[in-house]
């Protein structure tokens, strides 16, 4: 019997409903349910009833909910009482992140730390891994999620990769138009030409770099990871890139993209909720970036830091079990022993 079987079992009697208890948990709702299920075959009884789409306790459940309340507040005491002995009563991290964590991942790992620490102050700097970098040397910030390979190594550092992710090309979905002033026009759906197979409908499954070229983008300002990483893969396929606007952030690039004014390299996951964007992989290999959770070599992470560096990979570890994670992103493999 775990102690988020009984978390979940609390909500939907406090709910009678699945759906409003799931958001209360922050779960999504077959989770949930998969855990009243579980917790139903440990007890070797049923725990609600569902007549007529009604959610209510069985005898069992009304028997086991002010036991399930008490284990539960007595497992909150333990956990507040161990969290001021360690320190963590009060407190700060100071965590750096870029743009495209800050809108993806980050801000449920961030509401789960704050839920099991809420004393503890978090501050979030968004920045390119260069700045992140550059805070974490000069001791402003306690840890940063980078992307690596960085331009350059840093042996003040220690890094821990934690995710891998694809790149994939961004361009309007829908009927909204691809503006090229030169090249094939768009398709009579709106949709870009290279996102198309000649002669079928639909589209492709991937795209390859080469098929950027004479392809306006939507560029990312100097000093950005990804500007950096589609200009060195463009590069390498042996031409320059034509630029139709650039020098934004991750929200502008996505939005102009959205506008119809060209088609942009980003990560796949900031493509969740945007209806207005389709991405296309890049053809195997493609790009692939590595998130990384870094820290100074020289200074020991405050229990905080440490503490939502467990909260984090938890959530991540959590995330990827329920098949939840962004499409593209994967666990990173642990390095070899």
């Amino acid at each position: 019997m775990q102690l988020q079987q009984l978390a979940s079992f609390v909500a939907v009697a406090e709910t009678s409903h699945f759906t409003q208890a799931a958001e209360r948990m922050r779960l999504a709702q077959p989770s949930l349910s998969k855990q009243i299920k579980a917790l139903e075959a440990e007890l070797g009884a049923a725990l609600f009833s569902r007549a007529r789409g009604n959610v209510t306790l069985t005898p069992a459940g009304e028997a086991l909910l002010p036991l399930a309340r008490r284990m539960l507040a007595d497992a909150d005491t333990a956990r507040r009482e161990v969290a001021e002995l360690a320190g963590l009563r009060r407190g700060r991290v100071r965590l750096g992140a870029t743009p495209s964590l800050c809108a993806g991942l980050l801000a449920d790992a961030l509401a789960r730390f704050h839920d099991a620490y809420p004393g503890i102050d978090l501050l979030v700097e968004e920045g390119g891994s260069r700045d992140l970098v550059r805070d974490l040397a000069r001791g402003q910030l306690d840890l940063a999620l980078i992307i690596l390979p960085l331009q350059s190594s840093d042996p003040s550092l220690v890094t821990e990769e934690i995710l891998k992710e694809n790149l994939v090309v961004a361009s309007p979905s829908g009927l909204q138009r691809h503006r090229t002033a030169h090249g094939p026009e768009p398709a009579s759906d709106g949709t870009a030409p290279w996102t198309r197979t000649p002669g079928r409908q639909g589209r492709r499954a991937y795209v390859r770099i080469e098929e950027l070229r004479g392809c306006p983008l939507v560029m990312f300002r100097r000093g950005y990871d990804l500007r950096e990483a589609t200009l060195s893969a463009c590069r390498q396929a042996g031409f320059e890139p034509r630029f139709a606007v650039e020098g934004g952030e991750m929200d502008a690039v996505l939005r102009f993209v959205e506008a119809g004014l060209g088609v942009a390299v980003v990560p796949s996951m900031v493509l969740d909720g945007r209806p207005g964007l389709a991405g296309t992989p890049l053809a195997p290999p493609g790009l692939r970036r590595t998130i990384a959770l870094a820290h100074r070599k020289d200074v020991q992470p405050t229990r905080a830091a440490q503490a939502f560096r467990a909260t984090l990979l938890s959530y991540l570890s959590q995330a990827s079990e329920e098949g939840s994670l962004p499409q593209g992103v994967v666990l990173a493999e642990p390095p070899a022993e």
